[in-house]
């Protein structure tokens, strides 16, 4: 039968699976969902709140689209009685990191998961979007159908004639049987994609090997900062089913910029085809191919650096850790002062001991030793973000009687660690005509309240020339959600350059936009938005009972977009031969 045919009919019985019918007073025992984290959760993850309210969305339906805003709206008035809001994404072209910027986009304040499998779909009988399914604290269904009435496909009544989940909540609320238990529901019809079908056609040699060496290799080989190498067949077959769920749900390779909003070089993401290739191979049990056909993996430096040092410089003592809990920052001063004035094009920091190293920064304090956090940060490292080198004539700057600092972050392992952290240096040899300078745009005076979902916190610049953006970095803590950079110019328009709908603790990556593609003339706002969950639902929230303020340690909060640039008018003509 041609492939074709059996790709329509996979289609068709993945719209029948969607298809089901819970009867009203089902009890839902529980579903597994996936977070904007990547988390499975379920519906234990949320208590045992009044009334459960689970809204299946998709990015694209245009019915989903315009109820979303009155789901916001009824979750504004009902959750501080009792109501937990959860919206399902079920769309089959939703990644998780599209599903985290529609809840951006629409300012949706209650969660927002994905329905990987079709799980959460079956059990409440879900046909379309935007459907949704109201269930009492015993988790009962007591409700399914339409949002109301007010918008259907072909189009709009100019009010609602009944509101029937509003009516549903307040009937549950209230311990009274619901009226209208079920409603029609217009809208998209749910469809889950078919399962990758078995083709040995797609070996490893030929196809796999390439993807992995281009897109993986670089933190997954031996001595990397990964878990595991996949730098062999017997490497990557091992991982095999790994492989297949990170990339099916857009985990890995780690990237968290939105792809609709600039353009940058470091881009990490898989193509469709590299993926569909992936999902393909691993579903057809790994085939290996003309072995003669696979391309040499990629040789990498056992000694970890990412380039060849000038200079190394050395903490003077080892940092004892323990075997467990929570370990504060460390603060470190190196043994060395810079003798002259110092133009470099590289520095990373490199842990002797990289099971236990986070991230650190490295900071510079002056010769006066008056030390300003907007003026003296030099760089950091956190996992999976290279260093890379500045292009030939530019250069940072290390002034004369400098000192330097590291602030780390150290996790346990479960047994005693040591560690002995390293600073390489790679000096600019060519004339330096730029400098490259950085801004913070940050607030510390943000007080975010125990519970809240969505706390929104601002910080801005406004540039004092022509700028040329040589990299955009966004740090939060355990709290943060999201993450926007956004310019404001003169004539009014506005433009966002970065988006990190689904921020990372974990992985705080650079983003490096083409060189000299991304402007801001002289005047324009630089503003960055963060939001911050402080509920319970967030799972690395330390304390979501406490208000958290501005601090350094992890169970505080930060707020720093980064900016890194050169002025488009400065002409610089100097040499560093070391210091």
């Amino acid at each position: 039968m041609a492939r074709w045919v059996w790709a329509v009919i996979a289609v068709w019985v993945g719209s029948l699976a969607a298809a089901g019918d819970a009867p009203i007073g089902t009890v839902i025992d529980n579903v597994t969902l996936k977070d904007i984290r990547y988390l499975p959760r379920t519906l234990d993850d949320f208590g045992q709140p009044k009334v459960l309210v689970l809204a299946f969305i998709t990015n694209t339906c245009p019915l989903a689209r315009r109820y979303l805003p009155k789901l916001v709206e009824l979750d504004r008035e009902f959750a501080p009685q009792g109501v937990q809001f959860l919206a399902v994404n079920v769309g089959p072209d939703d990644a998780i990191m599209d599903v985290a910027y529609h809840a951006l986009e629409f300012q949706a304040p209650f969660p927002m998961l994905k329905d990987m499998t079709g799980n959460a779909v079956r059990k409440l009988g879900m046909t379309r979007t935007p459907e949704v399914a109201v269930l009492d604290a015993q988790r009962a269904l007591r409700y399914r159908g339409r949002v109301d009435d007010q918008y259907r496909l072909g189009g709009v009544k100019p009010s609602v004639g009944r509101p029937d989940l509003r009516e549903a909540i307040m009937a549950v609320l209230a311990g009274k049987e619901v009226e209208v238990s079920t409603t029609p529901a217009d809208g998209c019809s749910i469809t889950f994609p078919p399962q990758p079908a078995p083709d040995p056609r797609f070996t490893y040699a030929e196809h796999i090997a390439p993807i992995l060496n281009a897109r993986c290799a670089a933190c997954h080989h031996d001595g990397g900062s990964a878990p595991f190498a996949l730098t062999s067949l017997k490497k990557a077959a091992a991982h095999a089913e790994m492989i297949a769920e990170v990339v099916g749900e857009g985990r890995m390779p780690p990237w968290y910029a939105h792809p609709e909003f600039g353009t940058f070089e470091n881009e990490r993401r898989l193509t469709p085809r590299e993926k569909s290739l992936l999902l393909t191979w691993v579903a057809s049990g790994c085939p290996e191919g003309d072995a003669a056909q696979a391309p040499a993996s990629p040789v990498f430096e056992d000694n970890g650096w990412a380039f060849v040092p000038d200079a190394i410089i050395e903490a003077s003592t080892e940092i004892a850790l323990p075997a467990s809990g929570f370990v504060d920052y460390r603060y470190v001063f190196l043994p060395y002062e810079v003798q002259e004035d110092t133009w470099v094009r590289a520095i990373q920091i490199l842990a002797s001991n990289p099971r236990v190293l986070h991230h650190a920064n490295l900071f510079f304090q002056p010769a006066d030793g008056k030390f300003e956090r907007a003026k003296h940060f030099l760089t950091g490292t956190v996992p999976g973000n290279l260093p890379r080198p500045l292009p030939e004539g530019m250069a940072l700057l290390l002034p004369k009687g400098a000192k330097l600092g590291l602030q780390i972050h150290y996790v346990t392992t479960g047994k005693p660690e040591t560690d002995r952290p390293r600073v390489g240096v790679l000096l600019s040899k060519s004339p330096v005509r730029q400098r490259v300078y950085y801004k913070i745009l940050d607030d510390e005076s943000f007080k975010i309240p125990p519970g809240d979902p969505m706390f929104a916190v601002r910080g801005a610049a406004a540039m004092e020339e022509d700028v040329s953006v040589v990299a955009l970095f966004g740090h939060m803590h355990l709290r943060g959600r999201d993450m926007t950079f956004r310019a404001k110019y003169l004539d009014g328009r506005e433009e966002i350059l970065l988006c990190l709908p689904n921020y990372s603790f974990d992985w705080q990556l650079s983003y490096y936009p083409p060189l000299g593609q991304m402007k801001l003339a002289k005047g324009a706002e630089l503003e960055c938005v963060a939001h911050f969950d402080n509920s319970r639902f967030n799972p690395y929230n330390p304390d979501p009972a406490k208000t958290v303020e501005y601090g350094p340690q992890t169970v505080d909060e930060m707020m720093q977009g980064f900016i890194f640039y050169t002025r488009d008018n400065e002409a610089l003509s100097t040499t560093s031969d070391g210091g």
